[in-house]
This record gives C-alpha cells, structure tokens and sequence, in this order.
C-alpha cells in the first residue's frame, strides 16, 4: 500500500470517529466523505471490468457497501436542539464503518504480503477476468458504501427537521389557543 492508500483509507475511518462527538450536521458533513471518495474512484478506478463474472464481483461488494452505508446511517442518531441539526455516529454505525474500510484495507495488506496467489486462484476458479475487476470492485464498494451512507443521513435529517418543525407548530397552536 502506497502513502496516498494509507492516508485516503484513514481519512475515511476518521470520517466517522470525528462524528462520535455530536456536532452539528452542515454541509460537511456531507461534502468531506463524497471528496475523500471521489479522489478515490478518480485516482484507482480507471475502468470497469464486464468480463467473466466481474460485474458479478462488482456487484456483490457494491451490495455489501450499501448494505453497511444503509445500515451505518440508520445508526447515526440525529435531533434538533437550538433550530440546528445535530449529528452522533453510534457504536454500531462507527463499527459496521471500520469494518468496511479495514476490510478493503486488510485485503489490500493481505494480496501484497503472500494473498495475491491465493485471489488469482479464485479469480481462475470464478471467471474473475482481471486484476482492475477487484480494484473496481473495492473502489465502487467503498463508493456505494459513502453514498447510501450519506444519503441515509440527508433522507433522515429531513424527517427530523421536518418532526421537529411540526413539533414547534402542534405546541404553538395549543398556546395561542390558551390566549383566546
């Protein structure tokens, strides 16, 4: 692993360990983890295999990172307080995190330290036609993983906001009620 792999795959862990302190959910929140992904895709995703059952590679790891960017922005608590938005990644969203992104690093480590005969057996075995179906495996795995994270937060920091709209509304129409 180059120094960019190793820095681009920490900033991503730290992402989320930032958000283990609530903070408030601006437009950082959303905009830091797309960049770190888009440098990403753009510097290792030079293609995207359709060969053999690479699409079926591809496929498969884009479904786990949905599946844990779903799942880690569902366990993102987000509230109001003050009329703003406020935003803790949980134990479980910060582990399924770490767990996506150490594994993509792990099986990195793994292939250039005694693996690769191990992954090029495989990719013989299952009609794995290259090398770039795994890069672009992992690189749209840690994409897809991002995106439905973030998404999963913005769709859900709409509903609170708009909950928490609806909350002050309901309590100051009793109020005015009163006055009458």
């Amino acid at each position: 692993m180059t120094t960019t792999d190793w820095i681009t795959d920490i900033a991503l862990v730290l992402v989320v360990f930032r958000q283990l302190r609530e903070g408030r959910l601006d437009l950082k929140t959303f905009l830091i983890p797309l960049a770190i992904v888009a440098f990403v895709a753009h510097t290792y995703l030079d293609s995207v295999p359709t060969a053999g059952n690479d699409l079926v590679l591809i496929g498969a790891l884009m479904a786990v990172g949905a599946a844990l960017g779903i799942a880690g922005g569902v366990y993102t608590r987000i509230r109001t307080a003050g009329g703003h938005l406020l935003i803790k990644a949980g134990a479980v969203s910060a582990i399924l995190w770490v767990l996506g992104m150490g594994a993509r690093m792990g099986f990195q480590v793994w292939v250039e330290h005694g693996g690769a005969d191990h992954v090029a057996r495989f990719s013989l075995a299952h009609h794995i036609t290259t090398d770039q179906a795994w890069v672009a495996a992992f690189v749209l795995m840690a994409l897809t993983e991002v995106v439905t994270r973030v998404a999963t937060i913005y769709i859900r920091s709409r509903l609170v906001a708009r909950d928490g709209r609806q909350t002050a509304t309901a309590e100051a129409v009793p109020a005015l009620d009163r006055t009458v």
